[in-house]
């Protein structure tokens, strides 16, 4: 069984509009003391404060007369929200992610509910607090026998004020009939996608479609005075033209990734540095608006569900300067160069489709002995020495 979200969105009534947003309201409140507590405490004392403590802080919280109103709302998700710093904090003291920050209102905000907070009765959800059903418009059905009520809900407000509800079921997800194709994959910002059998995929570019839209937005955003209604109102504006800019791109990227999963049994890619590449500031935004890391990571996860073979190959693998022919490797290949002559075996290659064949030979290799991907490396490898790391300084495009 697998655990896979089932993502709707809704229209609440103003009654459950009110509720949903008082609950926010206090799961933003409690996270934001919470994480203000804990970072006073190290400053002034040099005391780490955790879950537990929070938790009693919270019951203490509720008792006084300023915050009796966190009563008002169900408290699952308010000791959820608890859960969640805690997380955040193991995450940065792992390395994982930077100090937590205070959650803001335009933000949006979401509430996770667990199972003793919400119903599933009769293909409708009910909340904790909350008598009538969430008018969810079920885009799709549920799998049979799956049933959300074993597991927990998300509630989501998106900054562009959009409502939508997150269920978490257990799945069983079949595996794909085996197929015998391979493919490499060459990421790149002119041609977004490179694939080794030559096909280019282009770069939808979804931030490009909207700029003149968002540009207006922001303009008009920033001649409205600050705390007035109609900066609230111009707020919401830029936060929608925003918003059909991420549905444009997650619509992409699932199709292709679901196209990419269905049609191979291998896929290779390369592991790339993305925090380091996005410092360059002519490519930061076309890398960004590209989402490399969220299309390898649907990669990951499909593969995954439907028995499919996901290699990441080193990202100091010299795909782009290394003939596919003879294997003679350049030593520079500026970014202005598309096409190059191999000086050894004058073969004449395309960058990117050069660079996807390589890296899908270099991830059978991988893949089939183990072998690494830098042979002046494997020595010291062997040897036990730590493999080298650094910034990868330009994006192979």
């Amino acid at each position: 069984m697998t655990l896979k979200a089932f993502s709707y969105r809704f229209y609440p009534t103003p009654e459950q509009e009110s509720l949903l947003r008082r609950t926010l309201g206090c799961v933003r409140l409690v996270y934001n003391r919470a994480l203000a507590t804990r970072t006073e405490a190290w400053y002034a004392e040099h005391k780490r404060v955790g879950y537990a403590e929070t938790s009693s802080m919270l019951t203490e919280w509720k008792k006084t007369e300023e915050l009796d109103f966190l009563n008002k709302v169900s408290c699952v998700p308010l000791q959820q929200c608890l859960r969640h710093l805690q997380t955040a904090y193991t995450n940065f003291f792992d390395g994982r992610a930077q100090y937590p920050n205070f959650k803001k209102k335009r933000n949006g905000g979401s509430a996770e509910f667990t199972k003793s907070a919400f119903k599933f009765r009769d293909g409708q959800v009910y909340l904790a607090k909350s008598t009538q059903a969430l008018p969810i418009r079920w885009s799709r059905t549920l799998p049979d026998g799956a049933t959300p009520s074993s597991s927990s809900l998300s509630v989501k407000l998106a900054p562009s004020g959009r409502w939508s509800v997150s269920l978490l079921v257990e799945v069983e997800i079949e595996a794909l009939t085996r197929t015998d194709n391979q493919v490499g994959i060459d990421l790149g910002v002119k041609s977004w996608l490179t694939l080794s059998t030559g096909e280019k995929i282009a770069n939808p570019k979804g931030l490009k479609a909207k700029y003149r839209n968002l540009r207006k937005a922001q303009k008009s955003l920033s001649r409205k005075q600050k705390g007035s209604n109609n900066r609230h109102k111009a707020r919401l504006k830029v936060a929608k033209v925003h918003q059909e800019i991420t549905d444009a791109r997650k619509d992409n990227l699932h199709k292709l990734t679901t196209r990419l999963v269905r049609e191979n049994q291998t896929i290779a890619v390369e592991d790339l540095a993305l925090k380091n590449m996005v410092k360059n500031r002519k490519l930061a935004a076309s890398i960004s608006d590209a989402s490399w890391g969220e299309l390898v990571r649907q990669l990951e996860y499909k593969c995954d569900w439907y028995g499919r073979t996901l290699i990441k190959i080193n990202r100091w693998f010299p795909s782009s300067k290394r003939c596919g022919n003879c294997g003679h490797t350049v030593n520079k290949m500026p970014l202005n160069i598309r096409e190059w002559d191999c000086p050894n075996c004058h073969t004449h290659h395309d960058r990117d489709i050069n660079a996807a064949k390589n890296i899908l030979a270099a991830g059978l290799a991988v893949s089939v002995c183990g072998a690494t991907v830098r042979p002046e490396q494997s020595k010291s490898v062997k040897a036990g020495a730590k493999p080298r790391k650094g910034q990868k300084q330009k994006p192979e495009s």
